[in-house]
């Protein structure tokens, strides 16, 4: 598979978003040969470095990012996927290697045989030396927005000759976020709930510029993140005693502990003063679904939305 780049100067909205085909084709097999030789190719799209033009899809991905790994099996090109870096524990299919997305090894890619590696955009230095060695590279920043969500996803479908499934599946994805948006708001009436994220006993946090924060926001939540003084670019940690003072009425972990995590963080000074622990608001979230952009998104705004519910019919 041939693929050509051109740099670009572009937002993060562009990065995203689907360009027209262009490009010449190369000598790759017929479609009688190679499945490769999927129809709609060509196909051009813009990556967090420019735009990038796919003469036929790739046949094998090495994917390095656990929330790509997830778009890739939604939309259906999970048998293209060979390797897949080491936190990519979903789906169960997925062939999780020791494989690293921070620090990639160029050598340990390259022995899996890809025509395509998808990076993240912290990763994006590993880049050129995998083109050095004629592997061609596609790198995705981390979603800020939901629309980045559905736009990375139809972007894959593009690169990967499964347009028609990755448009099915971001609009499903959308539908089921809208769906219980809707729902809840019709549920909750105008009551207004506070929250508190906690990333880890640490208590670090996150505010709603982040795209957790943003999923929250959809269900009109007040983030006490949002009030310290110190926002850290969107994952501040706060003190006991700021979060004790703005009383939330419900905090989410998103960190794996179970019961244990909700009965640690009771037992901290002053927490017992607290609304969502008096009331039995502490919810345990799924971490992975919780911090990741790919399509189990719908799941976490079904998770903060039966715990407002909840929340809501005590009051």
């Amino acid at each position: 598979m041939r693929i050509a780049r051109r740099l670009a100067a572009v937002p993060l909205l562009a990065v995203l978003a689907l360009t027209g085909c262009s490009g010449q084709t190369s000598s790759s097999p017929s479609p009688e040969s190679s499945p490769s030789a999927a129809e709609g190719f060509p196909v051009t799209v813009t990556d967090a470095r420019g735009e990038v033009t796919f003469d036929t899809a790739p046949e094998r991905i090495v994917s390095l990012s656990p929330s790509t790994t997830e778009m890739l099996f939604e939309i259906g090109a999970g048998e293209q996927v060979v390797a897949a870096d080491e936190y990519s524990n979903y789906p169960e299919e997925a062939p999780t290697t020791d494989l690293s997305g921070f620090t990639p090894s160029v050598e340990a890619i390259s022995g899996h045989e890809p025509d395509l590696v998808i990076l993240a955009r912290d990763a994006e230095d590993a880049a050129a030396q995998l083109e050095k060695i004629h592997i061609p590279v596609l790198v995705l920043p981390a979603a800020e927005t939901l629309d980045d969500t559905y736009a990375q996803m139809r972007l894959l479908g593009e690169v990967t000759g499964h347009a028609q499934q990755a448009d099915e599946a971001a609009d499903e994805v959308q539908t089921r976020i809208e769906k219980v948006v809707s729902e809840t708001e019709e549920a909750i009436g105008d009551v207004e709930l506070s929250y508190y994220h906690e990333l880890d006993t640490g208590m670090y946090s996150v505010t709603s510029d982040t795209f957790v924060g943003q999923v929250y926001s959809l269900f009109g939540l007040r983030n006490i993140a949002d009030e310290t003084e110190d926002t850290a670019g969107g994952y501040p940690q706060l003190s006991a005693e700021f979060i004790v003072e703005q009383d939330p009425d419900l905090i989410f972990l998103s960190y794996p502990g179970g019961q244990s995590n909700i009965d640690a963080l009771a037992e901290r000074p002053a927490f017992d003063q607290i609304t969502a622990v008096q009331e039995g608001d502490v919810v345990e979230l799924d971490a992975d679904i919780a911090s990741r952009w790919g399509p189990r998104v719908a799941d976490f705004a079904e998770d903060v939305a039966d715990a407002v519910v909840a929340a809501t019919a005590e009051q």
